[in-house]
């Protein structure tokens, strides 16, 4: 495999806190990522926005306006997350497709495939830059632009389920699972729009849970118990 596209929640990113960051959980990313790195896989990373900002948060704002906030929570996540990697001894860079100033550079594909022959990291930030889509779109459309193989999906849970595990035990956790289903079964591993984006493009994503560990590792070599989604 020689590209891979990992998308991060930012809850993920804050642990048992649930707010803002956990520098053990995200320097345990870190290390994973480099070995990845090491063996010459690249990687691209989308990082979610929940551990800031998570939609409406108050009915008094603007849709609009609640999402530009999402947007620049993914940007603070993302140079908090690229800063943890370069202190393990990574190259990174981060690209969104609206301008920060210094603190970032305008995504393009060319700019992308060029950090990526450089040996970097490369973070997408900001989403698609557009009010309503979710990062779930944004993590798909990079990975489509980029030419990604797969794209690995960490979460909370350790797989795809056909109910909510957590309140019911009798949930069935499938080890394979075709984005047709998941569309039609509505399984929101990621949102709709998304889903039908991957669909279309033919672009796989696993599922797995960041919690277990070595698990970015062990899924990328095929080895951790997740939900492969077939397209």
């Amino acid at each position: 495999m020689k590209r891979i596209m990992l998308k991060l929640s930012g809850e993920a990113l804050a642990g048992e806190k649930r707010t803002g960051f956990d520098e053990n959980t995200v320097r345990g990313v870190a290390l994973q990522v480099k070995q990845l790195t090491e063996e010459g896989i690249e990687t691209g990373i989308v990082i979610g926005g929940g551990n800031f900002w998570r939609g409406r948060s108050s009915e008094s704002i603007d849709r609009t306006k609640a999402d530009q906030i999402g947007m620049l929570a993914t940007v603070m996540n993302c140079i908090y997350v690229s800063e943890i990697f370069r202190s393990v001894g990574m190259k990174t860079s981060i690209l969104t497709p609206f301008a920060c100033g210094t603190f970032t550079e305008l995504f393009s594909k060319d700019r992308a495939e060029q950090y990526f022959s450089q040996g970097q990291v490369v973070f997408f930030a900001g989403g698609t830059g557009h009010p309503y889509f979710s990062t779930d779109t944004g993590v798909v459309l990079r990975a489509v632009e980029v030419e990604a193989e797969v794209i690995l999906l960490a979460k909370s849970i350790d797989g795809v389920y056909d109910d909510d595990p957590h309140s019911n035990p009798a949930a069935k956790k499938y080890s394979e699972v075709t984005i047709e289903e998941v569309i039609a079964k509505n399984l929101q591993v990621v949102d709709m729009t998304a889903s039908i984006l991957a669909r279309d493009n033919k672009m796989p994503m696993w599922v797995f849970g960041l919690n277990q560990e070595n698990s970015i590792v062990d899924t990328v070599r095929g080895t951790l118990s997740g939900t492969k989604i077939l397209v």
